[in-house]
């Protein structure tokens, strides 16, 4: 009787997620994805930095799996961000001290999202930290979009339905985390009068 219910709460459960669209890597481990909830509300993972929280977009199982795989990268971003002064330094790319990774602060301005391309990265996650202005992020639906072009070097491009793309603004209280199951749009126009932008990209390593 117990795996009928559990078979039919399953079935259910794929039906809802065929009909909402794919738009991210879905864990059937509920147990997982309670375990990476809670552990992310902890802030194990924090390391100094707690300025911000994961977006609601944010896949917390892949966060916290990608984080249990790759801690030293992850800490050292962590860490950076905790002590580098976001708003006042210079654009540029840093070097993050005991690691491979770069973080990029970029100004930038947003446009309209016939202007902007869709993507997603194979080998690298794309953590992303607004810390002026908001930036408006899209992310696009799986059964609905195709490649347009080859991937190369670490990136691919979309086409997609409009329709279906779930859209994101940002706030200096959020970051985002855009894992290879992610396939996403950014500086994408907002609603507001001001389309300025500062932002911090680190693309960290995504290990199988």
């Amino acid at each position: 009787m117990k795996k009928t219910v559990f078979l039919l709460v399953s079935l259910m459960f794929s039906v809802l997620i065929y009909a909402q669209g794919t738009y991210t890597k879905v864990c059937n481990d509920k147990s997982l994805v309670r375990k990476s909830a809670k552990w992310a509300r902890k802030g194990e993972w924090r390391n100094g930095f707690k300025a911000a929280s994961p977006d609601a977009s944010v896949n917390l199982t892949e966060f916290y799996t990608q984080y249990s795989k790759n801690r030293e990268q992850w800490n050292a971003m962590f860490r950076w961000l905790a002590t580098a002064d976001l708003t006042g330094m210079p654009k540029g790319k840093y070097p993050i001290e005991g690691t491979t990774l770069v973080a990029s602060v970029e100004d930038s301005r947003n446009s309209e999202l016939t202007k902007r391309r869709s993507e997603s990265h194979y080998h690298h996650i794309d953590f992303q930290y607004v810390v002026k202005g908001t930036e408006r992020f899209g992310i696009i639906e799986h059964e609905t979009s195709k490649p347009n072009c080859e991937y190369k070097p670490d990136v691919i491009h979309y086409d997609y339905d409009v329709d279906k793309v779930r859209f994101y603004d940002s706030s200096k209280d959020k970051f985002f985390i855009f894992f290879p199951s992610d396939w996403h749009i950014a500086k994408v126009k907002t609603d507001l009068e001001d389309q300025e932008i500062r932002v911090i990209v680190v693309k960290l390593d995504y290990v199988e």
